[in-house]
């Protein structure tokens, strides 16, 4: 039937036209973004999800963070720890020369004053142990706390060991000296129980930097895992978006073609009436 006020054709090739350039939209958006599903929009559950993924993610880089704090305070500690196993090495070497008792006041005196400048080099070092105002080995605190889960209900806790002197580690007292033969012979002993205990707190400081070197590691390849799944999920293929561009331009242009001819048809009916 041919009408001049309704035109079948050019509705069929307009609503395929609109339908192209639709798609033509989409193919576009995802070569600007690299995104199959950049918006709800595009894909309401797959956004949802992705959006999930991103959100632990985002947590796992805040855990990363607070192991790795936890690592390099466990660290200080530990670094600090061996200098003074060191320091406590040389004191007993000063020690026991001044337990000589064919040792001469002046050399005595001499192996004091250097066991004593090592003895208060201990305290400096426990005193400067800091790391993120956090201090291991003072007695300040009990123990350092990191995250180990994306909702923050895990936590890996390593204790603290306090290395200050005349403590439960270090029992050389603060005033300890080798000035006579007697305390430099029980300074001795002192420093070598000290050095075993010293020796055993940087074993456990050890054991506690490796479960929190060990959990960062396992929380990057997780994130890892996580941002990669969430590329499956919403990456675009620009091979593929490149192929159907071109597709969808040439599918333009003829729906052009197809709407241009259908609106030339009602023009027929002219020629009816000449």
């Amino acid at each position: 039937m041919l009408s001049v006020n309704t035109n079948s054709g050019a509705m069929v090739a307009l609503q395929y036209l609109n339908s192209t350039n639709s798609a033509l939209q989409s193919v576009q958006n995802a070569i600007d973004t690299g995104l199959k599903v950049s918006s709800a929009k595009d894909d309401g559950a797959t956004f949802a999800i992705a959006q999930n993924m991103r959100g632990d993610v985002a947590g796992y880089s805040a855990v990363s963070d607070s192991l790795n704090r936890g690592m390099s305070t466990t660290d200080v500690a530990m670094s600090a720890g061996q200098s003074i196993s060191d320091l406590l090495i040389q004191m007993k070497s000063k020690a026991l020369a001044a337990s000589d008792s064919s040792l001469d006041t002046a050399s005595r005196a001499a192996l004091n004053e250097d066991f004593t400048a090592l003895r208060d080099q201990i305290t400096s070092i426990v005193n400067n142990a800091v790391f993120n105002g956090t201090n291991l080995i003072d007695g300040s605190t009990t123990q350092v706390t990191a995250l180990a889960s994306a909702d923050g209900t895990k936590k890996i806790t390593v204790s603290a060991q306090n290395m200050s002197l005349g403590g439960s580690i270090v029992s050389v007292a603060s005033t300890g000296t080798v000035s006579t033969q007697a305390k430099a012979s029980t300074m001795v002993s002192t420093i070598e129980n000290s050095l075993t205990n010293v020796n055993s707190a940087l074993a456990q400081l050890s054991s506690g930097s490796s479960k929190f070197s060990i959990q960062a590691e396992f929380v990057q390849k997780l994130s890892d895992t996580l941002t990669a799944g969430i590329g499956n999920l919403v990456d675009a293929d620009m091979a593929s978006e490149s192929a159907m561009l071109q597709s969808l331009q040439v599918k333009q242009q003829l729906g052009v073609q197809a709407l241009s001819i259908a609106n030339q048809a009602p023009s027929i009916t002219l020629s009816l009436f000449r």
